[in-house]
């Protein structure tokens, strides 16, 4: 390069920035599309695969978890006692969000749907005991549930750790 003219230099500087540029966009853009991958838990229940769902997808720094009702994972046991159930809807939803390496904390999302408005004031008390002082947003409907002997279905979003 001593003998090279300022014009030739400053091209090759040029051509090597540029060229140092595009790598680095290529490396930007392959870890953007791994951190997008769309990742599937499951938990191996009857009614994912009747129902072609996840327990929970991840996608991004987010977390998606379905629609979660009170079955027992052990033996599809659903308690007749909304508490109970409550109890067991944040069990399964703490298990798949720790399998999306998140947790409760990490909640900014609630959807609930109840079969009657008269729980209201036990879904209050259970979404303070899990997840008061997290206040995620919430929406709660009164509907009728797909899963027979459901009183609540709960759905969460998170954020990934």
């Amino acid at each position: 390069m001593k003998y090279m003219n300022s014009s030739k230099r400053l091209s090759l500087l040029m051509i090597a920035l540029a060229t140092l540029l595009v790598s680095c966009d290529a490396q930007v853009a392959q870890q953007q599309t791994a951190a997008d991958a769309r990742r599937l838990i499951k938990s191996g229940s009857k009614w994912e695969d009747l129902a072609a769902y996840s327990r929970a997808v991840v996608v991004g720094k987010w977390v998606f978890v379905s629609g979660t009702v009170g079955f027992s994972p052990a033996d599809s046991s659903l308690s007749p006692d909304f508490d109970e159930q409550m109890d067991q809807i944040f069990a399964n939803i703490s298990w798949a969000l720790k399998e999306a390496n998140s947790g409760l904390e990490d909640i900014v999302r609630v959807r609930c749907f109840l079969t009657d408005a008269k729980y209201v004031n036990a879904m209050s008390a259970k979404l303070h005991q899990y997840l008061g002082d997290v206040q995620p947003t919430n929406t709660t409907v009164v509907t009728a549930l797909a899963a027979e002997g459901a009183l609540i279905e709960v759905e969460v979003t998170a954020i990934k750790r």
